[in-house]
């Protein structure tokens, strides 16, 4: 479901940065997150010539400031949003880019814009279906039950990197479907974050294409959505409690700012993160989870070898995650 309006928490320099498989079921769609690609004439450069020493200390600063680490057979994507950047601020030289990035009066401005480069989301709604089924069927019972003598009460769920907005759209649909069962009054919040501003826009302004809604039901396309000329726009009920936030999943403040979320929705973005960076993440998520929290990953991502604190659970055609049993304490 791969994509942070993650409450508009910093860049790893200041307040206000963010972050952003093949599916199941035989819906074809390509992974939601970072595609990372590489040019056929960089790779073949590669294995001839060292990678650019400039090019390198861009990497470091991407991978110190968002997590996202780009190997030497993979900085075709990060190249290109170097150059595609230099033409448009007139430079000339790759050193000359990384001056704006590092001592220029509005370093931490062009960062940002480099990120919005190099982090491409690609996601639809209603992407993976056995994992939203059992999202509805099973988890949100379970939650449910797990917060019945919790004095406030309301379902929170946290789509991280929510690229340009399907994944918590379609979630925030999913809910308003069973506000007339299971959960009955209980207030209903989406919480969206992404890295890229520029996928953030596209998601508040919720108009799709036809290759984002190809999986959207005929139900669901009558009660959710409105035509806007060629293109569907979802419909304001359905765009209600959701926020959009920017937010770097490496920023460690900001991540502080979630508290007590029901389930966690991070599919196909951490498989861009090297081991280290993904343990912290993981923590944060650990944090951030109610007790009785679930964790969503991507089908080819797994935590083993990667962290202790969730213990796997099977579900009907997926899996997800919860905590592991807290010292001097039991999980609900």
């Amino acid at each position: 479901m791969a994509k942070c309006s993650w409450l508009t928490r910093g860049t790893g320099f200041t307040k206000g940065d963010a972050q952003s498989a093949d599916d199941s079921g035989g819906i074809q769609c390509k992974p939601k997150g970072l595609r990372v690609t590489t040019a056929p004439s960089l790779a073949a450069a590669s294995v001839l010539t060292p990678p650019d020493p400039c090019l390198m200390r861009v990497r470091d600063l991407v991978y110190r400031v968002a997590g996202m680490f780009y190997p030497d057979n993979k900085l075709g994507l990060l190249q290109q949003g170097c150059t595609r950047r230099m033409q448009e601020l007139r430079l000339q030289t790759l050193s000359e880019y990384i001056e704006c990035l590092t001592v220029g009066a509005d370093r931490q401005a062009e960062l940002i814009v480099l990120l919005n480069e190099i982090t491409i989301g690609e996601t639809c709604f209603f992407r993976d279906q056995a994992q939203l089924d059992a999202l509805r069927r099973i988890v949100i019972p379970n939650i449910l039950k797990a917060k019945l003598n919790v004095p406030r009460r309301r379902l929170r769920i946290w789509s991280a990197g929510c690229s340009t907005g399907e994944e918590p759209y379609t979630l925030r649909m999913l809910l308003l479907e069973e506000a007339d069962g299971l959960l009955g009054n209980w207030p209903l919040e989406i919480i969206a974050t992404d890295i890229n501003q520029r996928s953030l826009v596209h998601a508040r302004a919720a108009v799709y294409g036809q290759q984002s809604t190809r999986n959207v039901t005929p139900y669901y396309r009558q009660k959710y959505f409105f035509p806007l000329g060629e293109q569907l726009q979802v419909s304001p009920l359905a765009r209600m409690n959701v926020s959009f936030s920017r937010l770097n999943l490496s920023d460690d403040l900001g991540m502080k700012f979630i508290r007590n979320v029901d389930a966690i929705f991070c599919c196909n973005v951490l498989i861009y993160f090297d081991l280290t960076s993904k343990r912290r993440v993981l923590e944060h998520f650990y944090n951030n989870l109610s007790p009785h929290g679930y964790l969503f990953l991507g089908h080819s991502e797994s935590l083993y070898g990667v962290s202790d604190e969730f213990r796997l659970i099977h579900l009907p055609g997926a899996t997800a995650y919860m905590k592991s049993v807290p010292k001097g304490g039991e999980a609900a």
